[in-house]
């Protein structure tokens, strides 16, 4: 791109271009001059735009967080309809999409980033943490509508959730599963006894 050519939107587009260097090769393939070669600009569009490179990683994390928080309120708004095990099922198959399983392990491979991430997410892995939180969120609801057992513990059940979603999504590399495992892992870990109208 020629310099002195304005971008628009750039952060957003630095930021798909990062998401497509880390689904096509992974998160040690992620570095400025990929992103910035990826966007088809000059490598200093990012420094002027972040402080520096892990700045720039914070920020497409919390981008990925804030994608989380939406889907989170559009679950809830989904309590009381279909069934809970169905719901959770769809929950999980779009948190994990392939982006956020990237994500996942761009973090969990950068010490600095986590580091950054840890003054806005004090712990856990975000997305995961905030997936955790979504899913408690709606097993509340659908408890407190009767959807679920008045004993369930949604506390308990929402990482245990998250940890087989991402058993089952983690392989970047592979297919993803299918739908009918996913809705088998939720059952297995809500219990068919405890969801109504599963």
């Amino acid at each position: 791109m020629p310099t002195g050519t304005a971008i628009r939107d750039v952060r957003e587009q630095l930021f798909q271009a990062a998401e497509r260097v880390l689904l096509r090769a992974g998160p040690s393939a992620l570095t400025s001059r990929a992103v910035t070669d990826e966007a088809g600009c000059a490598k200093g569009v990012l420094h002027r735009h972040f402080a520096d490179f892990d700045a720039f990683l914070a920020e497409l994390v919390q981008d990925r967080v804030a994608r989380v928080d939406r889907q989170a309120e559009a679950l809830r708004d989904s309590a009381g309809t279909a069934t809970v095990a169905g719901n959770v099922a769809g929950a999980l198959t779009e948190l994990f999409g392939p982006v956020a399983v990237a994500v996942v392990g761009l973090v969990t491979s950068r010490d600095e980033l986590r580091a950054r991430l840890r003054r806005t997410t004090p712990t856990g892995i975000p997305v995961l943490t905030e997936g955790t939180a979504m899913l408690a969120g709606y097993l509340a609801a659908e408890r407190a509508r009767g959807r679920l057992a008045a004993d369930a513990d949604v506390d308990t059940a929402a990482p245990l959730l998250i940890g087989a979603g991402h058993m089952l999504f983690a392989d970047r590399t592979g297919r993803p599963p299918e739908p009918g495992d996913v809705l088998k892992a939720v059952t297995g870990v809500l219990g068919g006894g405890d969801v109504a109208g599963s």
